[in-house]
């Protein structure tokens, strides 16, 4: 027996006492039998479901006592005999469902069964419905492996009598929904209130937020009342923040957020906390080619010039001071509260190297340091205390004269040397490398060389007062200009070996006067002798 649609005036009609066919009501399960299922629905008879209209699942759960809604197929009063159906008050009772969707608009549950050309089939109370592809969902689907199985709800779009052509929509739901939730969002955006959105997309001007289907721009100037790098450092896409409605503009729906004016500015009294001349501490979060920046509060940094990193006259980057994340105590040196910057020092709380120097050294003590610089007129040693020592070119040898310190010393080189003079308040230290060891001018050369005396010379360099000549040890001297011997065949280069004459020795001034002619005359002498 087919029910049409006027049956649905019929539904849940039925009494205990008369009952006619279309009739939909709820009986209890009595018995299981082989071939039907026998039901009390309170008439003077029971009623039978044939068993083919359960599944073999439903079977399996359905218990004697169990309440169960059926449909009155049929009456045989003359056989005391009442057919029902299970299945078919199913049906009825979803086609009712049905028309108040489509008629009222009312949402309705449903499960996606299948995938089809176009869309999906979606079984809805035992009635199959077809759900097209774009009215899915409100964006486009990407992919529709993980559709099929989905309990959604759906509106129904199209309807026919036979329940053949059912057209349900899971978008119109969605954007009912929107749709409520925008309008109670937009009733509560008031300029100043604080609401609470879900992060949606970050970006390097700023912070997308849904506020609840309408989108609100944090900007990075906003996000913080300190330095910032990206909004990224912030938030991240799925956090739920509180932030504060800055500006709406109602015709274009334009929301302006802000996230640090949930609290007050701390550079409003920022001269109360950080008074110049104060150690504070902070957290390094930023480290460049020209300082430091340090975290003193949130939204307070302070910058510390590479100046202000050690006493030293050329520190080093700041990198070798600090790693970001360090915890430091610094000197607050200058507040510009106009220009919200704070300038710091670290040096401030070490002492001076100079006092530390003072302290430390004596003339005459020997120290150790490496090479910093080199120079034309001597080399920089770096002591321990962040100083600078001098070692002249005239304090490298007591006897040996070089052209230019790099001869004898490379940059960061260890080196010995003995403190020859200190000014601290000068911020002077001279130190020597010759005076490692006794003078020999006053000790070994006076016994060494005598005046008359021979000796063989190697030529240094060649200048308009001579030859100067390296006797033997390093010990340097001079061939007057007078003193040397011309010829057609004589030619003197640095390198060329020479034999001369002792011919003065000044101990005081550290020179050595050589002659050539008079140690020519000699062996001359000598060899007309021998003839």
């Amino acid at each position: 027996m087919e029910v049409q649609n006027s049956d649905l005036e019929q539904l849940y009609a039925g009494t205990f006492k008369s009952i006619e066919a279309g009739t939909i009501m709820t009986g209890k399960v009595i018995s299981k039998k082989a071939d039907a299922i026998v039901v009390d629905i309170g008439y003077k008879s029971e009623g039978f479901i044939p068993i083919e209209d359960f599944t073999p699942d439903e079977l399996k759960e359905l218990k004697e006592g169990s309440d169960i809604e059926v449909l009155i197929a049929s009456i045989r009063d003359s056989e005391g005999t009442i057919t029902l159906s299970k299945s078919r008050a199913k049906i009825l009772k979803t086609q009712k469902m049905l028309q108040q969707s489509f008629d009222e608009g009312a949402i309705i549950d449903g499960k996606i069964v299948e995938r089809t050309k176009g869309g999906f089939f979606v079984d809805i109370g035992g009635v199959k419905a077809f759900l097209p592809g774009s009215h899915y969902d409100v964006k486009p689907l990407r992919s529709s492996d993980e559709v099929v199985g989905q309990q959604c709800r759906f509106k129904v779009l199209k309807l026919n009598n036979k329940l053949n052509n059912v057209i349900v929509s899971r978008r119109a739901v969605i954007e009912e929904e929107k749709k409520v939730k925008k309008s109670q969002t937009l009733s509560n955006i008031k300029e100043g209130a604080v609401v609470t959105g879900i992060v949606k997309n970050v970006t390097d001007y700023g912070v997308f937020i849904d506020l609840g289907e309408i989108d609100g721009l944090l900007h990075i100037s906003d996000i913080s009342w300190g330095r910032i790098n990206h909004p990224a450092d912030y938030f991240n896409v799925g956090d739920e923040v509180q932030v504060l409605i800055l500006k709406y503009d109602q015709e274009s729906e334009k929301v302006t957020l802000g996230y640090k004016q949930k609290k007050s500015d701390p550079w409003l009294d920022i001269e109360t906390r950080y008074a110049e001349g104060k150690t504070v501490s902070g957290r390094v979060v930023g480290i460049t080619d020209y300082g430091a920046f340090i975290e003193l509060e949130e939204g307070v940094e302070g910058l510390v010039h590479v100046s202000e990193l050690d006493w030293s006259a050329r520190p080093g980057h700041p990198s070798k001071y600090l790693e970001k994340g360090d915890t430091v105590d610094v000197a607050v040196l200058k507040i510009e509260n106009n220009q919200r910057r704070i300038s710091l020092g670290i040096k401030q709380l070490k002492p001076k190297p100079w006092e530390l120097v003072a302290e430390r050294y004596a003339v005459g003590q020997t120290v150790t340091g490496k090479v910093r610089t080199i120079t034309d007129f001597g080399v920089f040693v770096g002591m321990p205390e962040g100083i600078d020592a001098l070692i002249h070119i005239s304090d490298i040898f007591w006897t040996k004269h070089i052209k230019h310190p790099s001869e004898v010393f490379k940059l960061r080189q260890k080196i010995d040397a003995v403190v020859l003079s200190l000014e601290p308040e000068k911020k002077k230290m001279l130190l020597g490398v010759k005076q490692l060891k006794p003078d020999p001018w006053t000790t070994e050369i006076p016994q060494r060389f005598k005046v008359g005396s021979d000796v063989s010379c190697k030529v240094l360099r060649v200048s308009e007062y001579g030859l100067f000549v390296e006797i033997e040890e390093s010990v340097e001297g001079l061939v007057y200009a007078s003193e040397i011997v011309k010829g057609a065949d004589e030619s003197y280069v640095e390198g060329t070996l020479i034999q001369a004459r002792i011919i003065k020795l000044d101990f005081e001034q550290r020179k050595i006067g050589l002659s050539m002619i008079a140690a020519l005359d000699t062996r001359r002498r000598d060899e007309q002798q021998e003839q």
